[in-house]
């Protein structure tokens, strides 16, 4: 009997009735002689008595800001929503028949390092898990959550649940992970946007792992990542559906058989089923530009090493670089920009820090080297009327950065550019 690591968002197991469908799930795979062990994240969204945002409402009210409540004693408190979470949901599967028992991260054996906020897993003992497994009850983990070796409780940030539930699975040697959600698997763009947009049927790792940096929601980046290096397939579902969702997995190099070690064609990108050179648009708003020119002359190297020192010490990630002599420039969270103000002020340099935009990116493994991409995504943007402020690309997606205020009609036009109103197989390929 397989191992299959169950993960359910927190909208899944928000009300009696969603908790419902969590255990049809449950017991689907107990029937089909898997062995599964179930992840959860805290209940409901913000503004619900146990959800991540409204305890971090709770900590704000201590203090002005964070600064208000010690790291330490922030993440023992919003460790407390999926520890609600999972001892209700393990409850609710006792009651139907359905042997379980609920477990803390630490008691899980998820061992962290002690970047509170942000940890990282370091191991997973999995001797607890497995002994309750081999008894025939099944384990109940509150994601989002760990220890470190000294014994302090730890959060790993947004996203946490995924990377609990990815990080158990390489642990266990499960046969898969499934990821329920509200949505039924990776679209070819957001819903919201485009609410016929297509379930991509399966994406390789380094698709999905842009997709979800890019800004699709669905699963967390490190998520992919730990799945990926553990070779563990990941299947994104919906809590309210049987559909199969999205699967990602491995893909196969061109003219290569499924399931052939990647290393047998060293350099090449992995493209996935399907021959789409554009699978999905993604998007992210809420971005401020920065440009930065030197007060006389031009940057040397020195200066710039200042520059992004300089921000990096303001605690502020940046994407989307140009570097030159006369002009350095970068995106932030909007959020931020006052904190990359106040560190630009310091130095020798005249600069700008600009809100109201936001990056849209087509992705795709298979454009990698194609020529004429960038000419369809630039013809199609602007036949659109949409301006475009700055492209940055990878060997997986290309991003341009747009005003927030036009970026439905970036996405809804690079989306009719490449047919990705169409389910694979449909045409010839886009």
């Amino acid at each position: 009997m397989g191992i299959v690591v169950q993960k359910f968002g927190g909208t899944s197991v928000a009300t009696p009735q969603l908790r419902e469908r969590v255990i049809g799930h449950v017991r689907r795979a107990l029937q089909e002689q898997h062995r599964p062990v179930v992840v959860v994240s805290a209940m409901g969204r913000a503004g619900d008595p146990y959800a991540t945002d409204t305890l971090l409402g709770l900590a704000r009210q201590v203090g002005t800001g964070l600064d208000g409540a010690a790291a330490r004693e922030l993440d023992l408190l919003l460790s407390c929503g999926e520890v609600i979470a999972s001892s209700i949901l393990a409850q609710t599967l006792r009651s139907e028949g359905v042997p379980a028992r609920a477990l803390t991260g630490a008691q899980a054996g998820v061992v962290t390092d002690g970047a509170f906020g942000n940890a990282r897993i370091l191991q997973v003992r999995p001797d607890r898990l497995l002994g309750l497994l081999e008894e025939g009850v099944v384990p109940v983990v509150a994601g989002y959550q760990g220890i470190t070796a000294d014994g302090e409780i730890t959060t790993l940030g947004r996203g946490g649940s995924d990377t609990t539930a990815a990080a158990l699975g390489v642990a266990l040697k499960a046969e898969r992970v499934e990821i329920y959600t509200d949505v039924d698997g990776m679209k070819t763009a957001d819903p919201r946007l485009l609410p016929d947009a297509p379930t991509l049927a399966r994406v390789s790792y380094r698709e999905a792992m842009e997709m979800a940096h890019l800004g699709a929601r669905v699963i967390h980046p490190r998520a992919v990542e730990i799945a990926m290096e553990g070779r563990l397939p990941v299947q994104i579902r919906s809590t309210l559906s049987d559909a199969p969702g999205t699967l990602v997995s491995d893909a196969p190099a061109w003219g290569e058989a499924p399931g052939a070690p990647p290393a047998a064609h060293p350099g090449r990108v992995e493209p996935v089923a399907g021959d789409r050179l554009v699978r999905a648009i993604a998007h992210v708003g809420q971005r401020s530009r920065v440009w930065a020119v030197p007060a006389r002359g031009e940057f040397g190297g020195e200066e710039i090493h200042r520059l992004f020192r300089a921000v990096a010490g303001a605690g502020v990630s940046v994407d989307m670089i140009y570097v030159s002599p006369d002009r350095v420039s970068f995106i932030v969270e909007e959020e931020l920009g006052g904190r990359v103000r106040e560190a630009l002020a310091r130095l020798p340099a005249r600069f700008e820090v600009t809100a109201g935009f936001a990056k849209v990116s087509c992705v795709g493994a298979g454009m990698h080297g194609v020529p004429g991409v960038m000419a369809r995504i630039t013809g199609a943007l602007a036949r659109a009327g949409v301006g475009i402020y700055h492209t940055v690309d990878s060997h997986a997606n290309i991003s341009c950065l747009v005003r927030g205020e036009q970026v439905a009609e970036a996405v809804r036009a690079l989306y009719r550019e490449f047919a990705l109103n169409r389910a694979e197989g449909e045409d010839g390929g886009s």
